[in-house]
């Protein structure tokens, strides 16, 4: 028992030492947003020791010693880190319909991580990466976190999982090619068997594919491809294994279906009606609803490689996913910010703040859903999300207040992940 104690003793004097050696950092914020309060805080220093806060108060009440590294931040204002709870770091925008088969797994690979800087810069400092080929999204989250390359914090899904034929699948090639997504999993059974290999591959959620898509070949949109059965026996399996659930549903029956079978979040929720509004706030699936690219998909579709019928879908759901957006913000549903990065180019995700804006919600309900409930359906709430003492030292800085102009947060000036500086034009 002396043994036991007198080694707990030295590891309890080794974490102290350790802690004090931790570098400090002082960042003088001439403004700083609390999320949580909504309050704009000025003259705020926030100290930093490691990749963590240690203490947010009025300049007037921090000492800094002398020597002391400065982040001088006084003309801009902090606030955390975005955070986007749908993105595809390894796809390109460039490479749609035909035009993607010729990209390689190990080629997707490299575009993640060319695609991981420029969000990180654009000022996400956490991303849910749902959906990517051959684990290359894996790979890349644990490239990151072994500091081998800039990118985001990320939790990542692995494999897309559908039906046969389906969204998730890929319908492009001819039968004689014999080909199917490596996702596709047919019936209950199969389905348990696909989240138990995916998490096994190390993906930290679930991604299903719901219903039709808008940027599938062969199907439509607005139509249920999973059932139920199948629905709720990859939910049973991955929140036994302590894993959430994603599902990519635009159609209405479909939505429902999902969230009655437990998911944890509706994607795009396109053609939610009042009832699955209902079924969201009475389940608490947050709706993540990427209202932004409908723009570039109509605007740029074409050239990108999307398929006529793909731009035909998205003449036909755009401005009714809007509209809905609306309705559901106004009924109060839970709300995570989400782009579908990668249909268009990555680090524009901030391009949907005043989308976001124009369909109801104040500038700091659309900076909430991009922190503290972004945070919340990434299961990250005590690590990420506001800037507070105990949290990752993740923020950003733009000129001018974003809640006055939301616009701002599509030219961020300064970019912070667990400590260490990864943009700084604030001197500019």
């Amino acid at each position: 028992m002396r043994r036991l104690v007198f080694a707990i003793g030295v590891l309890v004097i080794a974490a102290a030492a350790a802690a004090q050696e931790a570098p400090v950092v002082y960042v003088k914020a001439g403004h700083l947003l609390d999320v949580r309060s909504g309050e704009m805080r000025a003259d705020q220093v926030i100290v930093i020791r490691g990749e963590k806060i240690e203490r947010v108060a009025p300049a007037a009440q921090v000492s800094i010693p002398a020597g002391a590294r400065v982040v001088d931040l006084s003309r801009m204002t902090v606030l955390p880190g975005l955070m986007d709870m749908h993105t595809h770091l390894t796809f390109d925008s460039r490479f749609h319909g035909y035009r993607g088969l010729g990209i390689s797994l190990p080629r997707e690979t490299l575009y993640g991580v060319l695609n991981a800087r420029r969000t990180l810069e654009a000022g996400f400092t956490s991303v849910r990466n749902v959906g990517a080929s051959g684990y290359s999204d894996v790979a890349l989250r644990d490239a990151v976190n072994e500091g081998e390359v800039p990118g985001p914090r990320m939790l990542v899904s692995g494999l897309l999982l559908g039906m046969t034929g389906g969204h998730c699948d890929d319908n492009l090639l001819p039968a004689e090619f014999h080909y199917r997504a490596e996702g596709v999993a047919d019936g209950p059974w199969a389905a348990r068997a696909k989240v138990r290999e995916v998490i096994k591959y190390g993906a930290d959620l679930i991604k299903i594919c719901a219903t039709g898509g808008v940027l599938s070949k062969g199907d439509l949109p607005g139509t249920q491809q999973y059932t139920f059965e199948e629905m709720q026996a990859i939910v049973d399996e991955a929140h036994r294994l302590g894993r959430k659930v994603a599902a990519h549903a635009h159609g209405t029956e479909g939505i429902k279906t999902a969230i009655r079978a437990g998911v944890d979040s509706i994607e795009h929720a396109s053609l939610i009606d009042d009832e699955g509004i209902r079924l969201a706030k009475e389940h608490g699936a947050f709706l993540v609803m990427d209202i932004y690219n409908d723009d570039f998909i109509l605007q740029k579709g074409a050239e990108m490689g999307m398929l006529p019928e793909s731009l035909d879908k998205e003449h036909k759901l755009g401005q009714l996913q809007r509209d809905n957006f609306a309705r559901a913000y106004r009924a109060g549903a839970r709300m995570a910010f989400g782009t579908d990065g990668g249909v268009y180019p990555h680090g524009d995700n901030a391009k949907q703040f005043p989308y976001m804006v124009k369909y109801g919600m104040t500038p700091l309900e659309a900076i909430r859903a991009a922190t503290l409930n972004a945070a919340e359906l990434m299961g990250w709430s005590d690590q990420v999300g506001a800037l507070e003492a105990g949290k990752f030292a993740d923020m950003i800085a733009v000129e001018g207040n974003p809640l006055s102009d939301v616009t701002l947060l599509e030219h961020v000036r300064f970019v912070m992940k667990g400590g260490q500086v990864f943009r700084d034009d604030s001197r500019r």
